[in-house]
Parts: structure tokens; sequence; C-alpha cells
């Protein structure tokens, strides 16, 4: 029981040391989490409800989950070669699509929550 505890642990600690790499050196993640937290700032301020609350955690992080995917296949695909390869320029174009559809999404859930008790509160 305690060798599978130490398993999980050091696989927390690997999947957070992941996240600070990630927020550390990637700028549109740190973007990404800054509009995470105002997201929740404005959830808690115009008192959003719990489904709307799992709307917007859930929108944001798959925006931060595909970015941490896209950082990862660009570390890989760059440690493979820095020549210019269209295979590895489309599979790069790809990952960076992926974080791009989410973070449509996401802002549209977040104009479909946030808007409507936003023009509720300044009429």
């Amino acid at each position: 029981m305690i060798a599978w505890l130490g398993k999980i642990s050091r696989s927390f600690g690997f999947a957070f040391s992941g996240l600070a790499r990630l927020v550390r050196t990637q700028r549109n993640a740190r973007i990404h989490v800054a509009a995470a937290c105002v997201a929740a700032g404005a959830g808690v301020w115009l008192r959003i409800s719990r489904a709307e609350a799992c709307a917007v955690v859930l929108a944001c992080g798959m925006v931060i989950g595909a970015e941490a995917l896209n950082t990862a296949l660009e570390q890989l695909a760059d440690r493979i070669t820095l020549e210019k390869d269209e295979r590895i320029r489309v599979a790069k174009d790809l990952a960076a699509a992926a974080v791009l559809v989410t973070s449509i999404a996401a802002l549209l859930v977040g104009l479909i929550v946030f808007v409507p008790p936003l023009l509720a509160r300044f009429e």
C-alpha cells in the first residue's frame, strides 16, 4: 500500500512539474491561466449557477490541456529535428489548431455564460 501511494505521489509530482514548466515557459499558457482566473472571478462576482461553473471549468481546463499537449508535441518534434520537415510542420500546425478550436469553444462558453448576467447588471 505504501509503495502504491509513493508511485501515485511521484506521478502527481511529475504532472505538477510539467504544469509549472508549461506556465513558466509558454507565454500563451500564462495568458490562458490568466483568462481562467478572470473567468473564475467573474463567475463568483456574477454568481453563476453550478452548471455554468462546470462549463467554465471544463472549457478552461480543455484549453490549458490542449496548450500542454501542443507544447509537448512541439518539444518532441524539435528533439527529432530542427531541420524543415513538412510532416513535422503539419503536426505542429494541427496541434496549434487544437488549441485554437478549444479556445474558440471556451470563448463561446464564456459569452453564453457571462453576457446575460452582465447585461442584467448594467440595465
